[in-house]
């Protein structure tokens, strides 16, 4: 038997954060250890010890002081911070708050019920086996989300449901007298209700059944519940829109610039049903141009105070999804009496310019009009026009008309004068500074059941410029003549891009032989455009995009304006695009106020509904990259038996990310499933090295794939390796 004593000082726990908790839940309370011991259910003698040291020693630390002897009270000191929780998927999180220089990690005995994306009150520690900060979560000030979306268990007299998040570290017990009409397996809804102290799961009820799992509709209803996104409109809302009053009037448009007669027509994607924005063109009699940017007036109709108006801002956006779009406004409006559709009189706020030859801009006009749409072009038709000058026949397979059809002159004449007058306007916005981000985007070809049969990418071309041109035109021309009266408005504002996040990307890109120049403001955008024009084809280019997208910061809506880095503009705004975004019905109403006389309105309430707008741009954004990972991991399934080439996106301590070359389809293989040698990861060289070979598998190393696993819950691809590229 050994006898021999324990070593002094020696401690088997540190209970600094529990003492700060409970001090800090009453900062003008005294506690002695007797106090403390009972508020955390602590009885043996070690533990009262352990807590009498704790104490002298924060006390020496002066981070709490002893109010009468063997009594402790708070330092109320900035070791208590509120900020946010950002879980990884490993049940531990980081603790941000702007406040700090670096987000601290919390362990996940450290997160007492704490959630992704909570809004939480933290004590910041240094461990003292590390002298790390960590932080423990104190309190839960507010819950991201009560309501989430997975399958459910049923057993016996209860049942669980289990997300496919992997940052939702807990699953969810279901009382039996609240699963509703749940059968087991389903797709679920469950609303969060309580998390008692000592339970390990947070109680909640059922509260919708989406379906089964992997069923096209109920995958596609589970991505918009997952982010609070509603997938129809209540009865009432669409029985309102049905009783608008549609109709042109004689009496509405005597109130209006009326532009019927001037030269109109739309160009948007070929399959779109809303048509937001419409150009005209004349020539004037001094040889410039009048180009008109005329916008549905969706103000005329999406009328303040009613339950139409509370649902538009409600949702704030339209949600575009692989095979649907789940709009802010009922069909009526989006479809019908807002969209500008061809041979259709409709109502519209315009902002008119006058350009010379130079694209230098002479004149401008703001205010309600009344327009006729004389033509409706698809891009590729508009394309088709740039490209042959206007001296061919529009081909039957890219005609949105379902036939050949030859163009008539003064169109041809406006769309390539208006082509010439865009290619200046976006060389005068390079040269300022702005960043080119055309990044492919992937859409794919489905079949009447929405079954992904292909994949191709969208690029943009001419046509797509000279949309783009215009409509950032009168964004910028109407935030400008509201900002240069120091009124409030609401501003679309873009940040510098986050220096560390560039160095990152300068370490990953120098692996491909491309390099920044961080010398100045110029240098990292001159620098930026000329890696995004050098990436272009390459096997590398849509890594490079995608870190170029996540080295910048992310564009909001605001009441104070900081300018728009990415547009290289002082003034921006969102005005073109009010059927699907509620910050440009607020910009109308904004800009109408002004143009009849108002007074600036109050900052604060609209700065409360910027924030909204982009908290749901943002869940949007979300729900519409998940509609894409599930569609590809849909069309994956069918092509298990394929090998592909693929380019290595990702390199982590447990595997590789793997994009494919031909579809951009993104899957993980797994270090285990590298069965040609035994690999570690080397995080210096971005690579996994093979211990017996040294052969490396490096970002942007091209290796042959073969799909392992495709699960359209989890929105996940699993891939074999095969072998590398030589």
């Amino acid at each position: 038997m050994n006898n021999r004593p324990k070593k002094l000082g020696k401690k088997q726990h540190d209970f600094t954060a529990p003492i700060f908790k409970i001090l800090s839940r009453e900062p003008s309370k005294s506690f002695n250890y007797k106090q403390i011991a009972a508020a955390l259910e602590l009885t043996d003698t070690k533990s009262r010890n352990e807590i009498i040291r704790d104490l002298k020693v924060l006390k020496a630390q002066d981070k709490i002081h002893e109010t009468e002897i063997g009594k402790y009270q708070i330092i109320s000191k900035a070791e208590y911070y509120e900020g946010t929780v950002d879980m990884t998927s490993r049940k531990t999180g980081y603790f941000v708050c702007p406040e700090l220089e670096h987000d601290v990690f919390i362990p996940a005995i450290n997160l007492n019920h704490a959630l992704d994306g909570d809004k939480v009150k933290a004590y910041i520690y240094n461990r003292r086996s590390s002298r790390k900060p960590e932080a423990e979560i104190l309190e839960i000030l507010e819950r991201k989300k009560e309501e989430f979306v997975g399958v459910i268990d049923i057993q016996k007299n209860f049942a669980f449901v289990t997300t496919a998040n992997a940052k939702m570290y807990t699953d969810i017990f279901i009382p039996k007298n609240k699963i509703g009409e749940a059968e087991h397996g389903d797709v679920v809804l469950v609303k969060m209700e309580d998390w008692p102290k000592k339970a390990d799961s947070p109680f909640g009820s059922v509260i919708k059944v989406l379906g089964k799992p992997g069923e096209h509709d109920t995958e596609i209803h589970a991505i918009l519940a997952e982010y609070g996104l509603p997938y129809d409109f209540p009865l009432e809302v669409e029985a309102y829109a049905k009783r608008i009053d549609t109709s042109i009037t004689a009496e509405e448009i005597a109130k209006r610039r009326d532009m019927r007669d001037t030269l109109t027509f739309t160009i948007d994607p070929k399959d779109a049903k809303d048509f937001d924005d419409a150009l005209s063109f004349q020539v004037l009699d001094n040889g410039n141009y009048e180009i008109g940017i005329h916008i549905a007036d969706v103000s005329h109709y999406l009328q303040e105070g009613t339950i139409l108006d509370d649902e538009a801002y409600s949702r704030a956006t339209s949600v575009y999804l692989v095979d649907r779009v789940v709009p802010m406004l009922p069909e009526v409006l989006s479809n019908f009496a807002c969209s500008l559709r061809p041979h259709e009189e409709k109502y519209t706020f315009s902002a008119v310019f006058e350009l010379n030859n130079k694209a230098e801009l002479t004149n401008q006009w703001f205010g309600r009009t009344v327009i006729y749409s004389d033509q409706r072009f698809a891009y590729e038709e508009a394309q088709h026009i740039i490209e042959t000058n206007g001296n061919d026949t529009i081909p039957e397979e890219i005609s949105i008309t379902g036939k050949e059809y030859k163009v008539e002159a003064p169109i041809v004449e406006a769309t390539l004068k208006m082509n010439e007058l865009a290619k200046i306007l976006r060389r005068k916005r390079m040269a300022a500074g702005a960043i080119s981000f055309d990044k492919v985007e992937v859409k794919f070809n489905l079949n009447e059941d929405a079954e992904p049969i292909g994949v191709y990418f969208k690029v943009a071309k001419d046509a797509n410029h000279l949309i783009e041109e215009f409509m950032l035109l009168a964004n910028r021309k109407v935030a400008e003549f509201i900002g240069k009266q120091k009124k409030t408005f609401i501003y679309r504002v873009h940040d510098e891009p986050n220096e560390d996040k560039l160095i990152n990307m300068q370490t990953v890109i120098s692996k491909f032989g491309y390099t920044l120049d961080f010398k100045s403001k110029q240098g990292i955008s001159k620098s930026l455009n000329e890696l995004l024009e050098n990436v272009q084809g390459k096997k590398e280019q849509n890594l490079i995009d995608t870190l170029a997208i996540r080295s910048m910061s992310k564009a909001s809506y605001s009441t104070e304006n900081i300018g728009h880095y990415g547009l290289a503009f002082d003034y921006y705004s969102h005005f073109t695009s009010p059927i699907r975004r509620y910050p440009d019905v607020m910009a109308h109403r904004l800009l109408q106020h002004y143009l009849d006389g108002g007074k600036s309105v109050s900052e604060d309430d609209y700065e409360e509904k910027c924030v909204h707008s982009s908290q749901m741009e943002g869940l949007a954004a979300s729900a519409e990259r998940d509609s894409v990972k599930y569609m590809q991991v849909k069309y994956m399934q069918d092509h298990k038996d394929q090998e592909f080439l693929g380019v290595i996106s990702g390199v982590t301590e447990w595997g590789i990310y793997v994009e494919i070359i031909e579809n951009k389809c993104e899957g993980m293989v797994r270090i285990r499933e590298i069965k040609d040698d035994y690999y570690t990861f080397d995080e210096k060289q971005y690579a996994l090295v093979g211990e017996v070979s040294n052969n490396l598998l490096q970002l942007g190393d091209e290796i042959y794939v073969k799909v392992k696993n495709a699960d359209l819950v989890k929105k996940q691809l699993d891939f074999h390796y095969i072998r590398k590229q030589e």
